[in-house]
């Protein structure tokens, strides 16, 4: 028993760094879809051009993610028992990487909700569509080129090269392709369930609202 709960505790720990920090990166546009776009002021000011800009390098740190299934595989490949990758390893990756998808798809409702106010509905799944192409692109640098958000004014001439690079190479396009597809699947399964969550949240409190 005890080295039954020893186990636990360091496959639990073991994951935390990163866990964490790939949490913190995906709520940074999370934060800023709700101050960018469900802010009530009309006024863009110079400030929110900036916090804009941020969003988007920033946004696909959130479904990024999805990719870290390759940390639950090589964790269910170590010699864990049955009982510590059923109960421990797998609830805790899972819930780590939909925390994360959640995020994208909370930031791009709130994108979405913005267009509608300013009567560009029309415009939704168009900007659905370029977002999900910019995060596949951007999920790509990240998982295999290795760079970061920040690396565009860290190391702007390197990414640049990159960039050429992948958007002229079959290889990485086809990457992104998959890449992009399972983004808009994944991300239409999961408005759905948020919105219905949405929905039913808001008619419960306009319900207690009526009672009281």
């Amino acid at each position: 028993m005890d080295t039954l709960l020893t186990e636990v505790w360091k496959a639990w720990h073991s994951h935390n760094g990163w866990m964490a920090w790939n949490l913190f990166l995906a709520s940074i546009p999370l934060a800023l879809s709700f101050w960018l776009f469900r802010s009530k002021s009309g006024l863009h000011s110079g400030l929110w051009w900036i916090g804009l800009a941020v969003f988007i390098l920033f946004l696909p740190n959130a479904p990024y993610l999805l990719t870290d299934v390759i940390h639950l595989i090589q964790a269910i490949r170590r010699n864990y028992s049955v009982w510590t990758i059923t109960l421990v390893v797998i609830p805790q990756h899972l819930l780590v990487i939909l925390t994360g998808f959640e995020a994208y798809v909370l930031s791009v409702i709130n994108l979405g909700e913005y267009l509608q106010q300013r009567r560009l509905g029309k415009l939704i799944f168009l900007a659905e569509l370029i977002t999900h192409a910019l995060c596949a692109f951007g999920i790509y640098l990240g998982r295999f080129q290795r760079f970061n958000s920040w690396d565009l004014v860290a190391q702007p001439s390197s990414l640049a090269k990159s960039m050429i690079h992948d958007l002229t190479s079959k290889g990485p396009l086809l990457v992104m392709a998959v890449t992009f597809v399972v983004l808009t699947v994944f991300y239409w399964m999961m408005k759905q369930i948020t919105l219905g969550i949405m929905i039913r949240m808001r008619h419960q409190r306009s319900g207690s609202a009526a009672s009281g």
